[in-house]
């Protein structure tokens, strides 16, 4: 028998064909007026599928009296409020491991182009600049940096190892410290003053809000530069626009933004910084491979209750199913 499915945000066609059997669909960018809708059957809506940028706004949860699952697509999930969630008795999954090595080639992207001016290189060669006016400045290396990462989970640790045939020296600042090899440094600020690069790859939510402050900016100081691919909420945005046009921060890299899709227009003007639109996941594969396991979760809890990836906060209260054996 058919189940309701609350979809908030896009779902792929290969997503939608794997929900169609088990789940009658209902997307809220096809309604004109999702209270009204969920007014009159919200009541009848066990699961929800987002992702998490839209997540579940509270309007709508008061909704959904009968809810018992969120499955988000995506890896971070701060625009859940999984604290009422658990209130309530409702599962959160997320779709940690397989964003893993594209977040982090991503952020090695960043460095990579922010070092050696990729942009500006591109730019030189298209407008003419190298037949006019022969070669550009030179470049800074990338090999051999002091390394800061700031969060070392998955995404982090998926980057460590990236970085390691560039014979970076790694550091790392999490809320303990992990049988890595790598060295562990429980105060932010002394980490960002002994590195050349920091990488900011932790989740966001209320407590990494603005983490990466002026005091961490100034850390790093006038030859360091600044990797963001977590959320933009974790750094102070107009701290890191200040610092950047005072010179007191050498240069970045941001796939993230406080207020996305707007970016501040002294970031856009700034040579120093690379820009990208929060793509750090953004590859066919990998986006499949998370609508995959977004919709896993699904049909397994529709199957039996139990769920494969649970966020963090829900693990005490989840059934896990070890996706390897299915």
């Amino acid at each position: 028998m058919s189940v309701n499915l609350l979809v908030i945000g896009a779902i792929t066609p290969q997503m939608q064909a794997r929900l169609e059997p088990v789940f009658t669909l209902h997307s809220t960018s096809r309604m004109d007026d999702v209270p009204g809708f969920l007014a009159a059957e919200g009541a009848s809506i066990p699961y929800v599928l987002t992702d998490g940028h839209n997540g579940v706004p509270r309007a709508w949860m008061d909704g959904l009296p009968a809810l018992k699952l969120i499955s988000n697509y995506g890896v971070g999930y701060d625009a859940i409020n999984v604290g009422l969630s658990r209130q309530r008795g409702v599962m959160v999954t997320h779709t940690p491991g397989v964003l893993s090595d594209e977040v982090a080639t991503t952020a090695l992207m960043l460095m990579l182009a922010a070092y050696r001016n990729l942009l500006a290189g591109d730019s030189h060669v298209r407008s003419g600049g190298w037949v006019r006016d022969g070669n550009m400045a030179l470049s800074r290396s990338a090999d051999h940096r002091r390394v800061g990462i700031l969060g070392l989970g998955r995404i982090g640790l998926a980057l460590a190892k990236k970085l390691e045939p560039f014979h970076a020296e790694i550091s790392y600042h999490n809320r303990s410290e992990r049988n890595v090899p790598y060295r562990y440094c429980p105060d932010l600020v002394t980490m960002a003053g002994e590195s050349e690069v920091l990488f900011t790859v932790t989740p966001g939510g209320a407590g990494t809000r603005g983490l990466v402050n002026r005091e961490v900016i100034d850390a790093l100081g006038p030859d360091g530069m600044l990797v963001n691919v977590s959320r933009g909420s974790v750094v102070d945005e107009p701290a890191l626009v200040a610092a950047l046009a005072e010179g007191r921060l050498g240069s970045a890299g941001l796939d993230v933004f406080a207020d996305e899709p707007n970016v501040p227009a002294e970031l856009i003007a700034m040579d120093n910084v690379v820009l990208t639109p929060h793509i750090g996941s953004a590859t066919i594969e990998t986006r499949r491979a998370m609508g995959d396991l977004v919709v896993d979760n699904l049909l397994q809890h529709r199957a039996d209750g139990r769920v494969i990836s649970p966020v963090p906060e829900c693990r005490d209260a989840a059934v896990v199913v070890n996706r390897l054996s299915l």
